[in-house]
């Protein structure tokens, strides 16, 4: 059974199973720690991977693969608990080109993350959403204003355009899957209509963003990816930007066996951060 990019085999499902029924009292979150300590199921900056081994084993929950001790509190679902508050109200029109702005990253702190989310869940289409895996978070500013938001996270597991143009195996595509990282969130504030914006937040996203994950997860990454639903975008920012084009996704999604094609078509765009990352994704 795969969950999470991680094949469980069955003497690990019963290993699960065993431990929930005779360890009386244990806690969801205990329970994934002693899971990846014991399989030694760690990051690759050799922390531990129990955020991803907790929504595994929801999964598993779920599916009725296993059953897990009751949550210790009621879990609301991302962004249900969302409010509106005046620091997101709307604010004056910024027409400016982007060429005449002192543009800046800011990445996202403890204490600015539930300003973001509620910029994200008010104003982005798609609404908040908790990102997967490693992330970085990111407010545009000009001076002291809020122009724009990007996020950046975990990679999609499996997507044949992007795994073709890289020229991935199976084996190596999940060895080095984490050194793409995903551009799953871009939201130019709609107050603000700046010309060539979109493109210069990308290109200066793609300068900074590997030494801000370098110093935050010990690690660089080589290639950029992002999904645009093509019946509302037409990708031109990152054309732009010269982020590569390479195919579209089949529109469904990992549990659509029967191929009913009821998800958006998304553009696959990539945008390499090293001259050598073929080499790099596929040692």
């Amino acid at each position: 059974m795969r969950y999470c990019g991680k094949e469980f085999s069955s003497g690990q499902i019963r290993w699960i199973q065993d431990t929930i029924q005779n360890t009386a009292g244990i806690t969801r979150q205990a329970l994934s720690k002693r899971f990846c300590e014991t399989f030694d199921w760690r990051k690759p900056d050799g922390g531990l991977k129990d955020m991803s081994c907790r929504v595994a084993f929801l999964k598993m929950d779920r599916a009725g693969v296993i059953t897990l001790p009751p949550p210790k509190r009621a879990y609301a679902k991302p962004g249900s608990r969302s409010r509106k508050s005046t620091l997101t109200d709307p604010k004056p029109r910024i027409t400016t080109a982007a060429g005449k702005l002192p543009l800046h990253l800011e990445m996202v702190q403890r204490s600015t993350s539930a300003l973001w989310n509620e910029y994200i869940d008010r104003y982005h289409y798609l609404g908040y959403k908790a990102l997967p895996g490693a992330q970085i978070r990111y407010f545009v500013k000009a001076e002291d204003r809020i122009l724009a938001l990007l996020g950046f996270g975990a990679a999609a597991w499996k997507t044949a355009p992007r795994d073709k143009f890289i020229g991935w195996t199976i084996a190596t595509r999940e060895q080095n899957l984490h050194l793409v990282v995903n551009n799953a969130r871009f939201l130019i504030l709609p107050w603000v209509q700046s010309k060539n914006l979109g493109s210069r937040i990308l290109s200066m996203a793609a300068k900074q963003l590997p030494d801000d994950w370098q110093a935050r997860y010990h690690y660089r990454p080589v290639l950029l990816e992002t999904f645009v639903e093509k019946k509302r975008f037409a990708g031109t920012c990152y054309k732009a930007a010269n982020w590569s084009y390479v195919g579209d996704t089949q529109g469904r999604g990992k549990l659509d066996v029967h191929m009913q094609y009821k998800l958006p078509v998304k553009s696959i765009w990539l945008y390499p951060l090293h001259k050598n990352f073929r080499t790099r994704l596929a040692i």
